[in-house]
């Protein structure tokens, strides 16, 4: 099965303010997602409902999925530091 990817606009932005490097690693995270939403490594948020975060780097990748439809939806894109505030 595979998972559409929606990636929202505030994580979009963030993303795009990134280096073309960290970009592209992120970018490449994510689509990994569409075949393993539930990858190695990957942490369910205690107190979020179907909430997911996913390292890359000092970058964290906070995600929902929704395995009725088959969605994974990229809510936040932040470093380590900023990003759960």
């Amino acid at each position: 099965m595979t998972y559409r990817i929606e990636i929202s606009p505030a994580a979009q932005r963030t993303i795009k303010k990134l280096s073309k490097n960290r970009q592209r690693k992120i970018i490449e995270t994510i689509e990994l997602l569409a075949q393993e939403p539930r990858p190695v490594g990957v942490v369910k948020l205690s107190n979020k409902v179907n909430l997911y975060r996913i390292r890359k780097g000092d970058y964290r990748i906070i995600y929902e999925i929704q395995d009725k439809i088959l969605l994974i939806l990229v809510t936040k894109v932040g470093h380590r530091k900023d990003v759960y505030k």
